[in-house]
């Protein structure tokens, strides 16, 4: 197939799908006499495999790194699931982070009166003013 159809069968967008040829994400398209690409099933999977690992968070670095054991039928689980269990550690690092913003925002809202007064505990944390 062709990368249109490749994109639409994926839901990769072709300019992302020659993103990833470029980097060497993906193994090369064949290319047809007019140098167009053309995809077979099994890249088409590759692109599915890709678009799922994107849509969990992974980077392009894991994601290069699980599809090599992918691809090797031989490999043990155990690579795969540190892999997985390292990104989850950072996911659960970050909601923690955001978690945390957003206590503190909730907060500032809640001490703020939110009228025609100008003082603002919102506007006095940000500046990193002691509230008044």
């Amino acid at each position: 197939m062709n990368i249109g159809q490749a994109a639409r069968a994926t839901g990769v967008s072709a300019k992302m799908i020659r993103y990833y040829d470029e980097i060497g994400l993906v193994r090369p398209a064949n290319r047809t006499d007019s140098n167009y690409r053309e995809y077979d099933a099994r890249q088409v999977n590759e692109l599915k495999f890709i678009k799922r690992a994107r849509s969990l968070g992974f980077s392009v670095p894991e994601i290069t790194r699980l599809l090599s054991l992918w691809r090797d039928r031989e490999r043990p689980s155990r690579e795969v699931k540190a892999i997985a269990e390292k990104h989850l550690a950072e996911l659960d690092a970050r909601i923690a982070e955001m978690q945390a913003m957003a206590d503190t925002l909730r907060h500032l809202a809640h001490c703020c009166a939110g009228d025609d007064r100008p003082d603002c505990p919102i506007l006095a944390d940000l500046t990193g003013e002691a509230p008044a």
